[in-house]
């Protein structure tokens, strides 16, 4: 069973959506802590502030996460989902995140080499520095294109599986055993995207 988290900011209908596509069985969106430590595959997706996941704390899903993850469950947080598994964001200095990755997700900069950085980055990007042994990005090459949206990145880690380049590197996708991120939207990423969420579903 595949658990869809909802904390009222994910984009939860796409993304739906593009697993049914992908021919996934049993998906549920579901707020309740024990669905998720019952679920083999866990997936966070995020729109918008790092605030929102505050309600995670307040309904036990982190905790909830936590003993999934431990168990063998396989996570993936899309966007705010991503940023989620570090310890927080600058966004919302006062709303922990999973901390299973070390390091802080802040702003963009104001400047890029002089010129200024639009804020916030959306459109297309491409992947870079794919690792070879990431399972999530099974078949995708350096180059590949993806689709943005947010303000706030996550840092560069040991775990960082690919980067991105938007005034400095930051990380596109994480991944460490079974807990896995990205910061684009993969079901609005066209066949790079499905790719992705395949990989996934197919864990």
């Amino acid at each position: 069973m595949i658990a869809v988290i909802d904390y009222k900011a994910g984009n939860l209908t796409s993304v739906v959506k593009a697993l049914n596509f992908l021919g996934a069985r049993e998906i549920v969106v579901t707020q309740n802590p024990e669905v998720v430590r019952r679920g083999a595959k866990l997936v966070l997706p995020g729109v918008g502030h790092f605030q929102a996941t505050s309600l995670l704390q307040e309904l036990e899903l982190t905790e909830a996460v936590r003993e999934s993850v431990a168990k063998g469950a396989c996570f993936l947080g899309i966007c705010v989902g991503l940023q989620w598994l570090f310890e927080g964001s600058t966004e919302a200095p006062r709303v922990a995140g999973l901390g299973h990755f070390a390091g802080m997700c802040e702003r963009f900069p104001a400047l890029s080499e002089g010129a200024e950085l639009k804020s916030p980055h959306v459109g297309w990007n491409s992947l870079e520095g794919v690792r070879a042994d990431s399972r999530l990005l099974r078949g995708v090459r350096d180059g590949g294109f993806v689709y943005y949206t947010h303000s706030w990145r996550a840092p560069v880690v040991e775990a960082t599986a690919a980067v991105t380049e938007y005034g400095g590197a930051f990380t596109a996708v994480v991944e460490r055993e079974n807990v896995m991120g990205v910061q684009f939207h993969p079901e609005k990423s066209s066949a790079v995207g499905l790719q992705v969420l395949k990989n996934f579903v197919e864990l």
